[in-house]
């Protein structure tokens, strides 16, 4: 297999070097996943714009989404980067670990959505009827699907890149699930 590398900032255009510059003000760092975008000139910064678009989603429910379809993909990479943004926006160990499962005891709410999120990652794009409807009973909106589905989207490209790439892994390596 092709030894896939991360650019380092000085292997980046000059429009990028200013994304990193961003990134590391923010962020303290340049994520890996992020660096890697740059190999297409463009796609850091688009990735970017899609990922901070304004959302009818708390940062919460984007969490929930992000690490249940993480765990759908098999994403290690990405399982590392949002079991860490989870703790971020309050969630416990024992919290992300059953998120990651589809399900969320603590939250009724949040349990519709991760459980949707579940069944239409492994349905490939098609939920369930049941799914569908414990979603909208849960309070989500029609508004909220097209959000929830966008976010669907920006991690399965995240998924995929890593997938098909298999760069290191900059973020504590997140758990297995039992």
């Amino acid at each position: 297999m092709k030894n896939f590398t991360v650019p380092t900032r000085e292997e980046v255009s000059e429009n990028n070097q200013a994304i990193f510059d961003n990134l590391t003000k923010g962020l303290g760092m340049v994520p890996n996943l992020y660096a890697y975008f740059t190999k297409s000139e463009t796609a850091l910064g688009d990735y970017l714009t899609l990922q901070n678009r304004k959302t009818s989603l708390r940062a919460k429910e984007k969490e929930v989404i992000n690490l249940v379809v993480s765990q759908v993909n098999s994403c290690d990479y990405c399982l590392a980067a949002h079991t860490v943004v989870g703790k971020m926006n309050g969630f416990t160990d024992g919290q992300i670990l059953e998120i990651r499962k589809g399900e969320v005891s603590f939250d009724s709410k949040l349990d519709a959505l991760a459980k949707f999120t579940k069944d239409i990652a492994l349905n490939r794009s098609k939920p369930s009827a049941t799914a569908t409807k414990a979603l909208f009973e849960a309070g989500y909106t029609e508004a909220n699907l097209v959000d929830i589905i966008i976010v669907i989207g920006d991690k399965m490209i995240s998924n995929f890149l890593h997938g098909a790439t298999q760069f290191p892994i900059d973020f504590p390596v997140a758990p297995a699930l039992s």
